[in-house]
């Protein structure tokens, strides 16, 4: 397309290709912590292969969606299904699926970089353990920590270590919440290199707030505001276009 934007209604351009195989299907979920609506009747699909990123302020929705996705929150109402799987009905399936790299890197501080991969690597059965722990650790840059405690280091390494643990079991899906937040330059680089050697392997889900990345990455984009998809479109959206219909389609004075 040109770059322009003008196909603005929620779901417009968003509509994966005829016959494309579906990984993730949601269906009108809906989702109340107590008396706060956070989703309202999203509904979405992905095809195998697609990258979807997900903008909107904060509140908005989007980390619930993605913990929805990796069963860690049940919907309150709507169907999801992940890999031809129930999230609700049938999660173990999905869980086997999904790789989640999130604010939190979900790694053990007290353990080595390598003890960390080895216990990810049983919890799945893993049969060729060592062999892709060495792998990993080459493709992330930290074979040369790998029998160095996680206490020591920094945010950068950590997340590129949580990112061998996500893709460790060689998910079918990965789920990516504000992955490049807090990082170094250097190490912007190298998630940005790992993201283009594992493109081909995996279906993406990406929650940002760098809008030039998001741009950059995606087959698919998505505005959530309220709990609700307002704006839904496929790539090649222009920086400019984008910014006018984020503000056409978002609260005023909400951030992104």
């Amino acid at each position: 397309m040109d770059g322009s934007a003008s196909e603005t209604n929620p779901g417009a351009g968003g509509v994966p290709p005829a016959g494309a195989a579906l990984e993730i299907e949601v269906d009108g979920l809906r989702k109340t912590f107590g008396r706060r609506d956070v989703l309202r009747g999203v509904s979405f699909t992905l095809e195998r292969g697609g990258f979807l990123v997900m903008f909107g302020p904060n509140g908005a929705g989007k980390t619930t969606t993605l913990r929805v996705l990796a069963t860690l929150l049940a919907p309150s109402k709507g169907s999801v299904r992940v890999a031809g799987h129930d999230v609700r009905e049938d999660p173990m399936p999905v869980r086997r699926a999904v790789g989640l790299i999130s604010h939190s890197p979900m790694l053990y501080l007290d353990l080595t970089a390598q003890e960390n991969l080895r216990f990810y690597a049983d919890m799945y059965r893993l049969d060729d353990r060592e062999e892709r722990i060495t792998e990993l650790l080459d493709r992330v840059e930290l074979a040369h920590r790998r029998y160095d405690v996680v206490r020591t280091f920094s945010k950068g390494m950590r997340q590129r270590l949580a990112i061998a643990r996500a893709i460790l079991h060689r998910p079918r899906v990965l789920l990516l919440d504000e992955p490049h937040s807090g990082l170094d330059p250097r190490a912007v680089d190298i998630l940005d290199g790992l993201l283009g050697e594992i493109r081909e392997e995996h279906t993406f889900v990406m929650v940002t707030h760098h809008i030039e990345k998001g741009l950059e990455l995606a087959t698919r984009l998505m505005i959530l505001d309220g709990g609700k998809i307002v704006w839904e479109h496929g790539a090649g959206v222009a920086r400019d276009a984008f910014d006018a219909v984020y503000r056409e389609h978002v609260q005023e004075g909400s951030v992104l």
